[in-house]
């Protein structure tokens, strides 16, 4: 059967999700904790590659299962042989074809930024901290710009094979700066990501937070289709992956993977 599994990672300590020669990273640690569970390192297909640093609270993979190991058990089976900063949450059957990347509609990261003159300790992990005060009403009047469909090129890191081929448009359905204290959240919902579009997203929102850029010009970045009109790159600490969306697929509820 085709199986699906819901990942949650601390990225700190991991070149990404995807395998690589002479990095460690998250799909690397899974497949070695498989070998251990299941005896053979299955080809697995994860939603997004994630770059190094950024962590994920709902990360789906897919892969191809002919194991003994019940599913409502694998979760925990897999756990025992996980580092503590990489846990399945879940595990579920799928349709025989299901792909975790190609299948996916949405996908929601949220970066998250201190503005505030000391980091805490609790949380200097998981978020990039600006000292200068931020006008979060500038910051959400343009991320309104980037809402629709767009080529979002100009939010696009040099090296991209995907922008090299020209395809660069995607629709972004949601865009939003949230303040809770010091903590200001950038949520971001799309059908697809360039690279690092959404930390040089979250970047140039912060330069209409500082006043440096006027949200209105949104628009004209996009269309200039020029990455030095944007943003900078924030740093990838304060990017999370928070969920993936699938058309027709539930997420299985405890009860439900337990009777698997």
């Amino acid at each position: 059967m085709t199986v699906l599994l819901w990942l949650a990672y601390k990225g700190t300590r991991y070149a990404g999700f995807q395998v690589q020669p002479n990095a460690l990273t998250v799909c690397q640690v899974l497949q070695d904790a498989m070998e251990a569970v299941l005896g053979s390192r299955p080809d697995v297909k994860g939603c997004s590659r994630t770059d190094a640093g950024v962590h994920a609270r709902r990360f789906a993979l897919s892969f191809r299962y002919d194991g003994t190991v019940p599913l409502r058990r694998l979760p925990l089976a897999l756990n025992a042989h996980l580092p503590p900063d990489v846990r399945v949450m879940q595990a579920q059957a799928v349709p025989e074809d299901f792909h975790a990347r190609y299948a996916a509609h949405a996908k929601t990261y949220c970066y998250r930024i201190r503005n505030g003159a000391v980091d805490d300790p609790f949380d200097g992990e998981y978020t990039h901290r600006i000292p200068k005060p931020l006008d979060e009403g500038a910051m959400q009047q343009a991320a309104a710009g980037f809402v629709g469909t767009h080529d979002f090129l100009a939010l696009c890191a040099a090296g991209s094979s995907v922008a090299a081929h020209g395809d660069t448009v995607r629709t972004i359905t949601r865009c939003e700066v949230r303040r809770e204290g010091e903590i200001l959240t950038i949520t971001v919902t799309a059908d697809g990501y360039l690279y690092n579009m959404v930390r040089i997203l979250a970047g140039t929102l912060v330069e209409a937070g500082l006043g440096k850029l006027d949200p209105a010009e949104v628009p004209a970045i996009l269309q200039s289709r020029d990455r030095r009109r944007a943003g900078p790159t924030l740093p990838a600490k304060g990017l999370c992956l928070m969920q993936v969306d699938y058309p027709g697929l539930v997420p299985q509820t405890d009860d439900k993977t337990h009777h698997a």
